[in-house]
Protein backbone atom coordinates (compact mmCIF):
# COMPACT_ATOMS: atom_id res chain seq x y z
CA UNK A 1 0.00 0.00 0.00
CA UNK A 2 2.94 2.35 1.13
CA UNK A 3 4.88 1.33 -1.97
CA UNK A 4 1.54 2.61 -4.61
CA UNK A 5 0.99 5.91 -2.13
CA UNK A 6 4.41 6.62 -3.20
CA UNK A 7 4.07 6.08 -6.96
CA UNK A 8 1.18 7.90 -7.20
CA UNK A 9 3.07 10.82 -4.80
CA UNK A 10 5.97 10.44 -7.37
CA UNK A 11 3.45 10.97 -10.26
CA UNK A 12 1.54 13.69 -9.19
CA UNK A 13 5.32 15.67 -8.30
CA UNK A 14 6.51 14.87 -11.90
CA UNK A 15 3.03 15.94 -13.31
CA UNK A 16 3.16 19.72 -11.62
CA UNK A 17 7.25 19.76 -12.25
CA UNK A 18 6.54 19.11 -16.15
CA UNK A 19 3.61 21.76 -16.10
CA UNK A 20 5.86 24.67 -14.44
CA UNK A 21 8.65 23.76 -16.96
CA UNK A 22 6.24 23.69 -20.26
CA UNK A 23 4.52 27.00 -18.86
CA UNK A 24 7.69 28.62 -18.48
CA UNK A 25 8.96 27.55 -21.51
CA UNK A 26 5.89 28.56 -23.49
CA UNK A 27 6.56 32.78 -21.74
CA UNK A 28 9.96 32.64 -22.63
CA UNK A 29 8.99 31.26 -26.18
CA UNK A 30 6.42 32.53 -27.08
CA UNK A 31 6.07 34.52 -30.81
CA UNK A 32 4.55 37.24 -30.87
CA UNK A 33 2.14 37.32 -33.71
CA UNK A 34 0.45 41.20 -34.67
CA UNK A 35 -3.16 41.22 -34.01
CA UNK A 36 -3.59 42.86 -37.25
CA UNK A 37 -2.42 39.77 -39.16
CA UNK A 38 -6.10 37.96 -38.13
CA UNK A 39 -8.01 41.07 -38.56
CA UNK A 40 -6.60 41.29 -41.95
CA UNK A 41 -7.11 37.76 -42.61
CA UNK A 42 -10.66 38.07 -41.84
CA UNK A 43 -10.90 40.94 -44.26
CA UNK A 44 -9.70 39.03 -47.23
CA UNK A 45 -11.47 36.66 -49.50
CA UNK A 46 -10.41 33.64 -47.98
CA UNK A 47 -9.86 32.42 -51.71
CA UNK A 48 -6.11 31.51 -51.03
CA UNK A 49 -5.81 31.49 -54.86
CA UNK A 50 -2.09 32.68 -54.88
CA UNK A 51 -2.83 35.40 -57.18
CA UNK A 52 -0.87 37.92 -54.96
CA UNK A 53 2.37 35.81 -55.06
CA UNK A 54 1.81 34.50 -51.45
CA UNK A 55 0.94 30.70 -50.67
CA UNK A 56 -2.44 31.94 -49.20
CA UNK A 57 -4.81 34.75 -47.92
CA UNK A 58 -2.83 34.33 -44.28
CA UNK A 59 0.00 34.21 -45.75
CA UNK A 60 -0.46 37.52 -47.43
CA UNK A 61 -1.88 39.28 -44.60
CA UNK A 62 1.43 38.63 -42.78
CA UNK A 63 3.50 40.10 -45.61
CA UNK A 64 0.77 43.30 -46.39
CA UNK A 65 0.97 44.05 -42.18
CA UNK A 66 4.77 44.00 -42.39
CA UNK A 67 4.82 45.98 -45.07
CA UNK A 68 6.44 43.42 -47.30
CA UNK A 69 3.39 43.73 -49.70
CA UNK A 70 1.01 46.96 -50.40
CA UNK A 71 -3.12 45.55 -50.08
CA UNK A 72 -3.67 46.46 -53.56
CA UNK A 73 -1.81 43.20 -54.91
CA UNK A 74 -4.41 40.97 -54.02
CA UNK A 75 -6.22 41.91 -56.76
CA UNK A 76 -9.04 39.05 -56.15
CA UNK A 77 -10.56 41.72 -53.67
CA UNK A 78 -12.42 44.50 -54.51
CA UNK A 79 -11.46 48.46 -54.49
CA UNK A 80 -13.86 48.88 -51.34
CA UNK A 81 -12.09 46.27 -49.62
CA UNK A 82 -8.16 47.23 -50.93
CA UNK A 83 -9.17 50.50 -49.36
CA UNK A 84 -10.67 49.13 -45.86
CA UNK A 85 -7.30 47.21 -45.64
CA UNK A 86 -4.98 50.21 -46.31
CA UNK A 87 -6.99 52.52 -43.73
CA UNK A 88 -6.97 50.34 -41.00
CA UNK A 89 -3.21 50.01 -41.23
CA UNK A 90 -2.81 53.22 -42.20
CA UNK A 91 -0.57 52.72 -45.67
CA UNK A 92 -1.15 53.50 -49.57
CA UNK A 93 -3.30 50.93 -51.52
CA UNK A 94 -0.50 50.17 -53.44
CA UNK A 95 -0.78 48.57 -57.21
CA UNK A 96 -1.43 45.39 -58.34
CA UNK A 97 -1.86 44.91 -61.68
CA UNK A 98 -4.61 42.78 -62.58
CA UNK A 99 -3.36 39.29 -64.18
CA UNK A 100 -5.49 36.55 -66.18
CA UNK A 101 -5.30 33.17 -67.66
CA UNK A 102 -4.75 33.85 -71.73
CA UNK A 103 -5.48 30.59 -74.17
CA UNK A 104 -3.29 29.91 -76.66
CA UNK A 105 -5.70 28.55 -79.04
CA UNK A 106 -8.46 29.50 -81.09
CA UNK A 107 -9.06 26.61 -83.30
CA UNK A 108 -13.00 25.81 -82.46
CA UNK A 109 -14.69 23.17 -83.95
CA UNK A 110 -15.86 25.34 -86.47
CA UNK A 111 -12.37 26.27 -87.47
CA UNK A 112 -10.51 23.11 -86.42
CA UNK A 113 -10.57 19.91 -88.02
CA UNK A 114 -11.45 16.78 -85.92
CA UNK A 115 -10.15 13.02 -87.27
CA UNK A 116 -11.76 11.30 -85.32
CA UNK A 117 -14.61 10.79 -82.76
CA UNK A 118 -13.26 10.29 -79.14
CA UNK A 119 -15.89 7.87 -76.91
CA UNK A 120 -14.35 7.45 -73.87
CA UNK A 121 -13.84 9.19 -70.57
CA UNK A 122 -15.03 13.00 -71.16
CA UNK A 123 -12.10 14.72 -70.24
CA UNK A 124 -8.96 16.40 -71.66
CA UNK A 125 -6.52 14.71 -69.68
CA UNK A 126 -7.84 11.13 -70.95
CA UNK A 127 -8.55 12.08 -74.68
CA UNK A 128 -4.73 13.15 -74.81
CA UNK A 129 -3.54 10.17 -73.17
CA UNK A 130 -5.51 8.27 -76.34
CA UNK A 131 -2.58 9.49 -79.16
CA UNK A 132 -3.06 12.96 -78.23
CA UNK A 133 -6.75 13.38 -79.29
CA UNK A 134 -8.84 13.28 -81.69
CA UNK A 135 -8.15 17.00 -82.98
CA UNK A 136 -6.00 17.45 -86.21
CA UNK A 137 -3.97 19.61 -84.80
CA UNK A 138 -2.08 18.00 -81.62
CA UNK A 139 -1.42 21.21 -80.29
CA UNK A 140 -4.87 22.44 -79.91
CA UNK A 141 -7.75 22.88 -77.09
CA UNK A 142 -9.38 19.30 -76.81
CA UNK A 143 -12.55 21.08 -75.48
CA UNK A 144 -13.95 18.82 -72.85
CA UNK A 145 -13.40 21.81 -70.54
CA UNK A 146 -10.95 20.50 -67.45
CA UNK A 147 -10.27 23.83 -66.86
CA UNK A 148 -13.89 24.93 -66.30
CA UNK A 149 -14.28 21.96 -63.78
CA UNK A 150 -11.34 22.68 -61.98
CA UNK A 151 -11.81 26.54 -61.52
CA UNK A 152 -13.46 27.04 -58.25
CA UNK A 153 -14.07 31.04 -58.55
CA UNK A 154 -16.40 29.71 -62.17
CA UNK A 155 -14.28 32.69 -63.99
CA UNK A 156 -14.77 29.69 -66.77
CA UNK A 157 -17.25 28.26 -69.10
CA UNK A 158 -17.21 26.43 -72.32
CA UNK A 159 -18.13 28.77 -75.17
CA UNK A 160 -20.48 27.91 -78.60
CA UNK A 161 -17.23 26.56 -80.61
CA UNK A 162 -15.97 24.29 -77.62
CA UNK A 163 -12.90 26.70 -76.35
CA UNK A 164 -12.99 27.78 -72.96
CA UNK A 165 -14.21 31.34 -72.47
CA UNK A 166 -12.16 33.26 -69.50
CA UNK A 167 -14.50 35.66 -67.10
CA UNK A 168 -12.04 38.58 -67.35
CA UNK A 169 -13.23 40.47 -64.22
CA UNK A 170 -13.64 36.87 -62.06
CA UNK A 171 -10.41 35.18 -63.12
CA UNK A 172 -8.01 35.18 -60.01
CA UNK A 173 -4.89 34.15 -62.01
CA UNK A 174 -4.76 31.37 -59.32
CA UNK A 175 -3.24 28.88 -62.16
CA UNK A 176 -5.72 25.94 -61.31
CA UNK A 177 -6.62 26.22 -65.64
CA UNK A 178 -2.82 26.09 -66.24
CA UNK A 179 -1.59 23.06 -64.17
CA UNK A 180 -5.16 21.00 -65.53
CA UNK A 181 -4.67 21.62 -69.21
CA UNK A 182 -2.67 18.50 -70.57
CA UNK A 183 -1.59 20.87 -73.72
CA UNK A 184 0.02 23.39 -71.67
CA UNK A 185 -2.23 25.88 -73.96
CA UNK A 186 -3.04 28.49 -70.61
CA UNK A 187 -0.63 31.41 -69.49
CA UNK A 188 -0.80 33.55 -66.66
CA UNK A 189 -0.55 37.11 -68.04
CA UNK A 190 -0.72 40.56 -66.86
CA UNK A 191 -3.65 42.57 -68.21
CA UNK A 192 -1.27 44.83 -69.80
CA UNK A 193 0.07 42.14 -72.51
CA UNK A 194 -2.13 43.09 -74.96
CA UNK A 195 -0.45 41.09 -78.00
CA UNK A 196 -1.28 37.84 -77.67
CA UNK A 197 -0.86 34.91 -80.06
CA UNK A 198 -4.17 32.40 -79.97
CA UNK A 199 -2.05 29.45 -81.30
CA UNK A 200 0.92 27.22 -80.07
CA UNK A 201 1.40 25.05 -83.20
CA UNK A 202 4.66 24.68 -84.51
CA UNK A 203 3.81 23.84 -87.99
CA UNK A 204 3.76 26.39 -90.49
CA UNK A 205 2.28 27.51 -93.69
CA UNK A 206 0.01 25.53 -95.74
CA UNK A 207 0.80 22.29 -93.62
CA UNK A 208 -1.29 23.55 -90.29
CA UNK A 209 -3.71 25.74 -92.53
CA UNK A 210 -5.33 22.17 -93.49
CA UNK A 211 -5.57 21.44 -89.89
CA UNK A 212 -6.74 24.76 -88.47
CA UNK A 213 -7.51 27.83 -90.46
CA UNK A 214 -7.14 30.08 -87.52
CA UNK A 215 -3.53 29.03 -86.93
CA UNK A 216 0.15 30.95 -86.93
CA UNK A 217 1.71 30.00 -90.24
CA UNK A 218 4.83 32.00 -89.48
CA UNK A 219 4.72 34.24 -92.30
CA UNK A 220 6.43 36.68 -90.05
CA UNK A 221 4.32 39.59 -91.04
CA UNK A 222 3.32 40.45 -87.29
CA UNK A 223 7.27 40.52 -86.21
CA UNK A 224 7.55 43.15 -89.39
CA UNK A 225 5.11 45.30 -88.19
CA UNK A 226 5.94 45.84 -84.43
CA UNK A 227 8.24 47.79 -82.58
CA UNK A 228 11.30 46.68 -83.81
CA UNK A 229 12.85 43.89 -80.95
CA UNK A 230 9.60 42.99 -79.42
CA UNK A 231 8.63 40.18 -81.23
CA UNK A 232 10.86 37.49 -82.57
CA UNK A 233 9.51 33.89 -84.01
CA UNK A 234 10.20 30.97 -82.24
CA UNK A 235 9.45 27.38 -83.25
CA UNK A 236 7.66 29.21 -85.85
CA UNK A 237 5.81 30.98 -83.58
CA UNK A 238 5.85 35.06 -81.99
CA UNK A 239 6.78 35.57 -79.12
CA UNK A 240 7.46 38.85 -77.46
CA UNK A 241 9.90 40.55 -75.37
CA UNK A 242 8.15 41.17 -71.96
CA UNK A 243 10.71 43.92 -71.36
CA UNK A 244 9.25 45.84 -74.06
CA UNK A 245 5.82 45.89 -73.52
CA UNK A 246 5.94 49.85 -73.44
CA UNK A 247 6.08 49.21 -77.64
CA UNK A 248 3.09 47.32 -78.35
CA UNK A 249 0.92 48.47 -80.33
CA UNK A 250 -2.20 46.91 -82.40
CA UNK A 251 -0.25 47.79 -85.44
CA UNK A 252 1.43 44.15 -84.91
CA UNK A 253 -2.12 42.35 -85.98
CA UNK A 254 -3.14 44.39 -89.21
CA UNK A 255 -1.68 41.69 -91.76
CA UNK A 256 -1.75 38.69 -89.99
CA UNK A 257 -3.74 36.63 -92.62
CA UNK A 258 -5.43 33.86 -89.90
CA UNK A 259 -6.13 36.56 -87.29
CA UNK A 260 -3.50 34.13 -84.89
CA UNK A 261 -1.73 37.20 -83.45
CA UNK A 262 -4.91 39.71 -82.10
CA UNK A 263 -5.00 42.59 -79.26
CA UNK A 264 -6.61 42.17 -75.91
CA UNK A 265 -8.24 44.84 -73.99
CA UNK A 266 -10.21 42.60 -71.75
CA UNK A 267 -11.52 39.02 -72.54
CA UNK A 268 -10.63 36.88 -75.22
CA UNK A 269 -13.31 35.16 -77.47
CA UNK A 270 -15.91 37.93 -76.89
CA UNK A 271 -18.74 36.46 -78.47
CA UNK A 272 -21.02 37.77 -81.23
CA UNK A 273 -24.05 36.13 -83.07
CA UNK A 274 -22.17 35.18 -85.81
CA UNK A 275 -19.76 32.91 -84.10
CA UNK A 276 -22.30 31.56 -82.80
CA UNK A 277 -24.03 30.51 -85.55
CA UNK A 278 -21.06 29.66 -87.33
CA UNK A 279 -19.84 26.89 -84.73
CA UNK A 280 -22.50 24.45 -86.17
CA UNK A 281 -20.72 24.36 -89.35
CA UNK A 282 -18.30 21.54 -87.12
CA UNK A 283 -15.19 21.01 -89.53
CA UNK A 284 -14.89 16.97 -89.19
CA UNK A 285 -12.73 13.96 -90.29
CA UNK A 286 -15.53 12.88 -92.69
CA UNK A 287 -16.40 17.09 -93.76
CA UNK A 288 -15.98 16.92 -97.82
CA UNK A 289 -13.08 18.08 -99.35
CA UNK A 290 -12.20 19.53 -95.91
CA UNK A 291 -8.54 20.47 -96.57
CA UNK A 292 -9.73 22.47 -99.51
CA UNK A 293 -12.59 24.20 -97.41
CA UNK A 294 -10.41 25.43 -94.69
CA UNK A 295 -7.85 26.77 -97.15
CA UNK A 296 -10.63 28.83 -99.28
CA UNK A 297 -11.67 30.12 -95.84
CA UNK A 298 -7.51 32.42 -95.21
Amino acid sequence: MTGALSAIGFMAALTGLLAVVLALANQRLKVFEDPRVDAIADILPGNNCGACGQPGCRAFAEKVVTGEVTPGQCTPSGRETVQMIADYLGVDVGGGEKRVARLHCAGGNNVSVQLAEYQGHQSCRSAAAVGGGAKGCRYGCLGFGDCEVVCIFDAIRMGPTGLPVVDFDACTACGDCVDICPKNLFEILPASHHLFVQCKSELEGDQILSLCKVACTACGKCVADAAQGLLTLKNNLPVMDPELLHLQTPEATARCPTRAIVWLEEGQFVSDPETEINSSERLRFDTPNVVSKVKAAR
